[in-house]
């Protein structure tokens, strides 16, 4: 009660701070509109319309075609991320969310239906460089997951790299195992550290998302939902390599080879099925494809297939769970699973049914024992068959036509005879058009190729030209056998049959009554004519062709299984022909008027408007009162629009030939001039004058700006094409444009190697991409390549590089080169240059320029260093190179005259000698040269002129250019057909080869350091000539000494030798010489102290005789002063007398 009592303590508002300043700003700017203050200054608005244009100039980019169809395919969501940080664990809880689908396994890729309009492909990236190069090509959407407690591995800087290389998608960061933190504050610090480090990497402000940790091994539903939530809003750009390259992304192989051939030689080339939705541009089927890791192949068959994952047809706000689809074959969804060669039913427990009390099968609807899943129904379904596939065949009917009786099979197979009736004909036995009809819908319409029909019957079924007794009619198939017109023949099989089966006969043929009249009338209601077959005929295809002329003995209904037909008819020949419905129908009769001259003549000037040639009045365009009757009857009364002139009958009320209705020819081509100045300058104001109305003409669609006008035209472009083939068979479409984007396909690939099948694994992705014409052929390549900074070693030309460009990736030897000398010489570097870009050429498929690649020295070492050694850009396709290397050829001179020598050891025969003759040559110190005629002996010297005389000691070398060819090496990367996917190894470096097999380095000689002996220069003397020396200066003369003919008395000294009295006087006399310095130094260091104390209170007495003469010299400049200042003040008072001092 008394907490109840106490008075609330006062909310007391923040003074200062980030949320004071807000609410500070919201109270100043409270009921004013910003946007409408603005400043008056013209700087200010200079400056603001300037960073608006500049915004929107940032905005702009290179218009690209949107291809996205209209029902657009999956979108591909790569998981990529190291090992360990929750990739599997994200897909499943995506999958959970999306399907309301618990993931067992998750194997190659995983599509759902994600909303009304959108579906998404999920796939798992392995931690394999070669997974990661084929996931960057193809990847829509990426999901970078980041271990949050490890930080950022080396793993994802390769794969960022990779993207940047081959198209950056969208990129989105995920962070994992936050839970590990304990402490908030560290865990803030790691996230914004991460944060800030991954904006670094992709850009400003990049969508980074936080995984907090596990709730029954899933993360969180409310997370999940937050990250769903951004990618079904997330929007697509698309990418130049994928907007003109059509790819599948592989979700089902399947093996269709023959068991027979595959028993007899297991290692033969397979058939395979590859399964997927198409993506990019349309695939045609003469298009070459590559599978990345498995290599180039041709197309045998396109089939398109029915949607296995389709969108949802009715379009509500949300999704039903029956449009919560899922589609993993590889993955055991629904207890099926799809494999190379066979499909996979997963039943959990028992494969038999729980048997109740009474004996019976349980219900299959209980919860217990009825199926868990698709498969485990399927099987169960298998076990409740209560009799065998034969028996029910037997039990089973057809009915032919709606309004026909059914026919059961056991009556069909019984042995009949044949009913022949008479042929009053009986001259022709041809194939009936209505088999021929119901063959189309039969063998095009079940197997999608040829949808629409391009002839149509045409008096079919009349009782006069087709009287039903001469149709034959069998029961079966084996009873019609081969008719040729025989009547009254029958098998022999019908001989042994009773009298009773003839009237079971007449009773199961009534169905068959009027059959061709049905059949004219079904196919004339259900089919539509084909436009374009109708105008370019029916030669352009081939199954068109096969129809236009039905073959005989057509069968009305054919079995799938060989041919076998359900009864043949004999028949007249009907007439076929391709009509356009769309247009009036004439008879031949009628038409054999044009014929002649006078009436073509009568509506020649009908399709002109002005005078009619060779009239000098300008008349009607009428010739004649008959002309004029005849065109009235075809035309009637009518105006003119473009002249204005009338035509009436030729009664005379308004009569083509009046003057005044007609207009000379003048004015019609002044008219028209001016109607095309108008249009000409319409045309150009739209164009070029922003104040001009441009939604008028379609010249100026979008106004003056380009990249308006650009977007405007693909789009008016791209809707001209959908339109083009909008009505017609989509088998057609196909076979002219491609297959679309968006469909599922199912092709067929010949020639398959058998490892492909046999060590197939689906937790690798099978992309299938298409190649354009130009990329099938092979040459040299020229690229703009730099070495990766991150990356530690340098790279050496020739050395095999693993080169990922396009859908390839392939080993080449690449030669490093630079442009020399101001662009004129392709220069040959043995060293990529660091920090800098530099020219590469090497042999390999020919790619499209501008497109990037990224190179790796192997794709199958692990290790912690950055393994993407080079990125870079094809700049060139000309199938040839022009490199040349740098060659210096050293000689020595053996022969020297004034300014000519005889060079040797530089070339070794007269035939090079001959072919650098006239080269420039130098020696080391400078000298220049030129190489003359070559010398006959020794063979390989030659003859050489200089600036100056050279000396024997000097070193001659030629400086020489030499062509260097690229290596013809090219090695596609196969690793698809290993059993150990990230083990694929080509050419290696000689250093490695070493390594592994433990070769030491062989020894040159030649190549040890040595120790450098230099022998002594030796100088000759100098040599002065006496008329010289005559008349240099005595100091600079040479100073000759004559030869002394005496010695000097120095040179002649000879050593004493001390007795040892002599040694003991010596050995005195130091001793006293010893003490006596000694006694010399001491009394000189007395005195020099003496001196020193001496000039110490000398300069004392200075110093205090320096300050008494200091003070009196102050003391009398203050009297002086004094004076001074007194005198001043006397002179100004002239009355006042001066005081005098009084004295004593």
């Amino acid at each position: 009660m008394a907490d109840a009592d106490r008075a609330s303590k006062p909310h007391r508002p923040r003074q200062a701070g980030p949320k004071a300043n807000k609410k500070k700003q919201q109270q100043k700017t409270k009921g004013q509109n910003a946007k409408a203050f603005t400043a008056f200054s013209k700087v200010r608005q200079e400056r603001a319309a300037r960073r608006n244009v500049e915004k929107e100039q940032k905005k702009l980019h290179v218009p690209l075609v949107d291809r996205t169809p209209l029902e657009p395919p999956p979108v591909i969501i790569a998981v990529v991320g190291p090992p360990g940080t929750g990739k599997t664990t994200l897909i499943r809880s995506l999958v959970k969310k999306y399907t309301k689908h618990n993931l067992t396994e998750i194997n190659g890729p995983v599509t759902v239906v994600s909303g009304k309009n959108r579906r998404l492909t999920f796939i798992e990236c392995n931690n394999d460089i070669n997974s990661m190069i084929d996931v960057a090509k193809i990847a829509d959407l990426v999901l970078l997951l980041i271990d949050a407690s490890f930080g950022f591995e080396m793993e994802t800087f390769e794969f960022l790299n990779i993207l940047q290389t081959h198209g950056m998608p969208r990129i989105m960061g995920v962070l994992t195992h936050l839970d590990h933190f304990k402490d908030n504050k560290a865990l803030r610090k790691t996230k914004k550290r991460l944060k800030h480090r991954f904006w670094t990497e992709i850009y400003q402000g990049a969508k980074l998302f936080y995984l907090s940790g596990l709730v029954h091994g899933r993360y969180p539903k409310t997370e999940i939902l937050n990250l769903s939530r951004f990618i079904s809003v997330m929007k697509f750009r698309p990418l130049v390599w994928r907007n003109t390259h059509p790819y599948v992304l592989v979700d089902r192989v399947e093996d269709l080879t023959d068991p027979e051939a595959l028993h007899q030689q297991p290692k033969m080339d397979r058939h395979v099925a590859l399964y997927g939705y198409l993506r990019g541009v349309n695939l045609k089927p003469n298009m070459k494809v590559h599978i990345p890791g498995a290599g180039d192949f041709s197309i045998e068959t396109i089939k398109m297939l029915p949607d296995p994952c389709p969108p949802p047809e009715k379009k509500r706000k949300t999704l039903d769970d029956k449009q919560r689809m899922i589609y993993a074959p590889m993955s055991d969804v629904g207890g099926i699973m799809y494999d190379k060669d066979a499909i996979y039913i997963n039943v959990p427990g028992n494969f038999s049914r729980k048997k109740q009390d009474d004996g019976n099968d349980a219900d299959s609807a209980d919860e217990e024992s009825g199926p868990a899943g698709v498969g485990e129904k399927m099987v169960f379904d298998l076990q409740d068959a209560k009799m065998t596939l034969a028996d029910q065949m037997g039990q089973s009917s057809i009915r032919v036509f709606s309004d026909s009786a059914p026919t059961v099979a056991e009556d069909v197979n019984r042995n009949r005879r044949r009913a022949v009736f008479d042929n009053d004909d009986g001259g022709e036995d041809e194939s009936d058009g209505g088999d021929d009809e119901e063959e189309g819908y039969d063998d095009e319409g079940a197997d999608g190729e040829e949808g629409e029909e391009e002839w149509r019957l045409e008096d079919v079924g009349k009782e006069d030209d087709q009287p039903e007794g001469e149709i034959p009619f069998a029961d079966s198939d084996s009873d019609m056998g081969d008719y040729e017109g025989a009547e009254g023949e029958d098998d022999g099989e019908g001989d042994d049959v009773d009298e009773e089966d003839d009237e079971d006969d007449e009773t199961d043929l009534n169905w068959k009554d009027s059959i061709f009249e049905r059949a004219a009338d079904m196919f004339k209601n259900n089919r539509r004519p084909n436009i374009m077959k109708m105008i370019y005929g029916d030669d352009h295809d081939e199954a068109t062709s096969n129809m236009k002329t039905p073959p005989k003995n057509r069968s009305l209904f054919d079995d799938q299984n060989g041919g076998d037909t359900l009864f043949t008819v004999k028949e007249k020949k009907i007439v076929v022909r391709v009509v356009d419905t769309t247009k009036l129908e004439v008879r031949l009769e009628d038409l054999e008027c044009w014929e002649h001259e006078e009436v073509l003549d009568s509506i020649r000037y009908r399709f002109i408007t002005g005078p009619k040639l060779g009239s000098g009045d300008g008349g009607d365009a009428t010739n004649g009162d008959a002309e004029g009757e005849d065109t009235d009857q075809v035309f009637g009364d009518f105006e003119d629009l473009e002249t204005g002139a009338k035509h009436t009958t030729a009664d005379g009320e308004a009569s083509g030939s009046d003057a005044q209705a007609t207009k000379t020819a003048d004015e019609f081509d002044k008219e028209a001039l001016a109607r095309r100045k108008e249009e000409l300058k319409r045309k150009f104001d739209s164009k070029y004058d922003r104040t001009s109305d441009a939604e008028d003409s379609d010249e100026g669609a979008g106004g003056s700006n380009v990249y308006e006008s650009a977007k405007a035209a693909m789009a008016k472009q791209a809707e001209v094409n959908s339109a083009e083939f909008a009505n017609d068979d989509p088998e057609l479409r196909a076979a002219v444009e491609g297959y679309r984007a968006g469909q599922y396909v199912r092709i067929l690939i010949p020639d398959m190697p058998c490892e492909f099948v046999e060590r197939l694994n689906p937790k690798y992705p099978i992309v299938l991409g298409g190649l354009l014409s130009s990329e099938e052929s092979f040459g040299l390549m020229q690229v703009r390549i730099k070495g990766h900074r991150w990356f530690k070693k340098i790279l050496k030309t020739n050395d095999p590089l693993v080169f990922s460009i396009g859908w390839r990736r392939f080993q080449s030897l690449p030669v490093y080169s630079m442009l020399d000398n101001g662009g004129i010489r392709n220069r040959m570097l043995k060293y990529t240059p660091q920090h800098m870009h530099c020219l590469g050429t090497f042999y390999g498929p020919i790619t499209t320029p501008n497109t990037g690649f990224c190179a790796f020295q192997t794709v199958s070492e692990k290790t912690s260093a950055f393994r993407i050694c080079a990125t870079g850009v094809v700049i060139d396709i000309n199938k040839s190179s022009e490199i040349v290397k740098k060659l210096k050829l050293t000689g020595i001179p053996y022969k020297v005259y004034k300014n000519t020598a005889f060079i040797k050891d530089m070339f070794t025969s007269g035939l090079e000698v001959a072919k650098f003759e006239g080269a420039s040559i130098r020696t080391v110190s400078g000298i220049r040269g030129q190489v003359k005629k070559r010398l006959p002996k020794p063979d390989g010297c030659f003859r050489a002129t200089f600036e100056d005389k050279i000396l024997m000691s000097d070193i001659v070398f030629l400086r020489a250019w030499v062509p260097v060819k690229p290596k013809i090496f090219y090695n596609p990367v196969t690793s698809l057909l290993l059993a150990e996917k990230d083990t694929w190894k080509g050419m290696r470096l000689t250093g490695q080869i070493r390594k592994d097999m433990n070769i030491n380095v062989p020894k040159n000689p030649d190549s040890e350091y040595k120790p450098i002996v230099r022998q002594p220069k030796r100088f000759n003397p100098l040599h002065i000539p006496k008329s010289l020396q005559a008349e240099l200066p005595f100091t600079s003369k040479p100073k000759m000494d004559s030869k002394r003919k005496k010695p000097l008395y120095l040179t002649e000294r000879k050593a004493v030798i001390m007795e040892p009295e002599e040694r003991k006087v010596a050995r005195m006399l130091q001793a006293i010489n010893t003490i006596k310095h000694e006694k010399e130094r001491k009394k000189k260091a007395t005195k020099t102290e003496k001196q020193q104390v001496r000039s110490r209170e000398i300069a004392r007495k200075e110093k205090v005789v320096a300050e008494k003469a200091k003070k009196r010299m102050r003391e009398v400049h203050r009297n002086v002063g004094l004076k001074s200042q007194n005198q001043k003040m006397g002179g100004e008072g002239e009355d006042r007398a001066p005081k005098r001092r009084k004295t004593k």
